[in-house]
């Protein structure tokens, strides 16, 4: 089974189909609008509903502007200005380096646009943008009244002027997502309302010819629909779509999609080597690996990085200016970039299965490995400092205990690992092999949840202790990492929750076991990051 999935062959082309999404950063209302800048090696991406603007980069994520007139799409021209859409102000504007403000589009025949929403510059300087009217919603935007009736898709020329229709009035719902083929000479436009992608060719005074279907029925059982989309430098076409991203090529093939933990709204490439590919997804930050960079846009060739540098070495400098932003841990583990904010009163802090029968030496599974890898990863004293500091913010602790009667009654010997533990007669109540670690007992005002299977979820009383608590944020410790610990992530994310592995705080049977669940399956449903980071973002989210 494979992290990705390849409809046609080709798609494992584009990218590895194992290949990790990591979560950057996380923690914001609804992401959107990413864009790289080529010099200064930097991301920003916009928040609508909390009307900020953010950077992201090897330090990262912060806020740069607030209020952001919520804007949407973003993207450079030629000179690196930066080109925004703002909903708030029904706007396309330009925002030079030292400040100043310019507005490029805000009426068409004297009537308010509707909201700017997604916009690409040409090689020729004109400015192509999609005029939806999500920014007059609440929520996305400033709820008031439409003084348009359509929704249309718009070119300003290079030397600036009004905006030119470009679309039949009524063609478009809701056009939302656009991007150039490789040579300019096509332009796609998708509809997020029909869930289709529609292709235009352009001409020489580059307005439109007729449109064509490219794309239809791009629906799903899973969240998501046509918003961002870029084009890569074959010409394949990449939209977000139910699930992810859906890639088609330039016949309007679907020939993979690649799968997303969240709902995603945009996506853009970046990275030295233009090979990360940086998706906002609903409340979270991602970056992805591809095999194929974008088709080059004006402002990618501003870029003087790297510079006399061979290929290789652009690759392995942006590889590894990624990782290092996600930060790469003694133990081979990847981890979310700091940055982000945890709220206390959000939070619930799992404990789970440290008992002395699952990792300490003389316990049941003793020969496993696990009191050895619990040692190296320290996992009871950065536990025991997580439960100290959850305490002291008035996060609840959970402590989740795998407990048998005498003879195992109850446990289905389903699988090995349940027939091993009626075999090692471990984990019976009241035995010292049950008891919680040294260090890791519960303390007055902690929660104590009993289990018989994997996950924290099934058949306990977990959910029913976190909805009383008024708690949707799951930090989640302890052992397995690769067996309760990341059950008890895939349920819980299943279930909505927003889940949490400070993965310095679980242990398993030995560090292969531990960093590829960490870094090929954790990846995709929690925030991988460790004790000290969950400690900085509960406390900066109380200042």
């Amino acid at each position: 089974m494979t992290t990705h999935v390849a409809v046609q062959p080709g798609f494992a082309d584009l990218i590895d189909l194992w290949a990790p999404v990591r979560q950057l950063g996380t923690g914001f209302e609804f992401c959107e609008g990413p864009i790289w800048h080529p010099q200064e090696q930097h991301l920003l991406f916009s928040d609508m509903p909390g009307d900020v603007r953010r950077r992201w980069d090897k330090n990262g994520v912060r806020e740069v502007r607030r209020p952001a007139n919520k804007c949407n799409g973003m993207t450079y021209d030629a000179a690196l200005d930066l080109i925004v859409c703002e909903h708030a102000t029904s706007s396309l504007v330009r925002e030079r380096p030292d400040g100043r403000r310019e507005v490029i589009a805000s009426h068409f025949e004297g009537m308010e646009l509707n909201s700017p929403n997604d916009v690409v510059v040409k090689s020729d300087g004109s400015i192509y943008f999609s005029d939806p009217w999500y920014g007059r919603m609440p929520v996305f935007g400033v709820e008031r009244p439409r003084q348009l009736g359509f929704q249309g898709v718009y070119r300003i020329p290079p030397e600036g002027g009004a905006p030119q229709l470009l679309v039949d009035r009524y063609l478009f719902d809701q056009p939302n997502g656009l991007c150039f083929c490789p040579t300019e000479d096509r332009l796609f436009v998708n509809d997020t309302v029909q869930h289709n992608i529609r292709v235009f060719d352009t001409l020489p005074d580059g307005r439109l010819g007729p449109g064509r279907i490219f794309a239809t029925g791009i629906v799903g059982t899973e969240p998501g629909v046509p918003d961002g989309m870029k084009c890569d430098a074959q010409g394949n076409v990449w939209v977000t779509g139910p699930g992810g991203v859906w890639v088609y090529s330039i016949r309007g093939e679907l020939i993979g999609k690649l799968r997303v933990p969240e709902l995603v709204g945009n996506l853009t490439w970046g990275g030295l080597d233009w090979r990360t590919l940086f998706l906002t997804a609903s409340h979270s930050l991602y970056a992805v690996e591809t095999k194929i960079g974008p088709r080059i846009e004006p402002y990618m060739k501003a870029s003087n990085a790297g510079a006399g540098t061979s290929s290789r070495d652009r690759a392995a400098a942006a590889r590894s200016d990624v990782d290092s932003a996600a930060s790469i841990s003694a133990n081979g583990t990847k981890k979310a970039a700091g940055g982000y904010r945890l709220d206390p009163s959000r939070c619930a802090l799992i404990i789970q299965d440290m008992q002395n029968d699952v990792v300490m030496e003389g316990g049941a599974f003793a020969s496993s490995g696990s009191p050895e890898h619990c040692r190296q990863q320290n996992a009871i004293a950065n536990g025991a400092r997580l439960a100290l500091a959850a305490r002291a913010r008035g996060i609840p602790v959970i402590h989740v205990w795998f407990i048998v009667e005498a003879g195992a009654p109850g446990v289905t010997m389903n699988a090995p690992l349940f027939e091993g533990l009626a075999d090692a007669k471990a984990l019976v109540r009241g035995t010292w092999g049950a008891a919680p670690v040294p260090g890791l007992e519960a303390q007055h005002g902690d929660h104590i949840v009993e289990k018989q299977r994997m996950s924290a979820w099934e058949g306990t009383r977990l959910e029913t202790v976190l909805k009383a608590l008024g708690r949707d944020i799951v930090i989640v410790t302890g052992a397995w990492t690769n067996m309760s610990i990341e059950h008890t992530a895939r349920t819980g994310a299943d279930k909505g929750y927003f889940m949490v592995v400070p993965e310095d705080a679980c242990s398993t049977m030995n560090a292969e076991w531990h960093t590829a669940s960490v870094n090929y399956a954790l990846q995709n449903v929690c925030v991988v990051t460790d004790v000290a980071a969950v400690i900085a973002a509960t406390d900066a989210a109380g200042h």
